[in-house]
């Protein structure tokens, strides 16, 4: 087996997690559901969404998300730990959006709690998100 490159494992994780934030705000369906694992576990019931598996959850965000008028996310400071094909982590993420018929804006914040696996790259095997905040 090759040698590992971590910094290139940490670029891939992160560029995962901006596909992700991408295609909520882009609405790109078809790349969200890339982003993840086929048997991967997703909760959102901090914002009161659902826990489930893939296709579930993202119908979920999919019809959730193309109601809102407006949303950008912002995810960051990265804390990842790679062994071997699997990876553990958090994350800070800042969404801000606009819902439908509203002035101004609404922001919210939190931590997505991650479990990544490698198999034809690096993809998202469990996301929870932990919503911290909302303004």
């Amino acid at each position: 087996m090759p040698d590992r490159d971590p910094t290139r494992d940490d670029l891939d994780i992160q560029r995962v997690l901006h596909d992700y934030a991408w295609s909520c705000d882009d609405g790109d369906w078809a790349l969200l559901s890339t982003v993840f694992t086929p048997d991967a576990h997703l909760d959102y019931t901090s914002t009161g969404g659902p826990a489930g598996g893939r296709d579930e959850v993202c119908a979920w965000l999919e019809a959730s998300l193309t109601q809102v008028a407006m949303i950008q996310h912002v995810v960051t400071n990265f804390r990842v730990d790679v062994v071997g094909d699997t990876a553990t982590g958090r994350a800070m993420f800042l969404a801000i959006f606009r819902l439908p018929g509203q002035e101004g804006v609404m922001q919210t914040g939190g931590y997505y709690e991650l479990e990544f696996r490698r198999a034809d790259g690096w993809k998202i095997h469990r996301l929870s998100e932990d919503n911290r905040w909302r303004a």
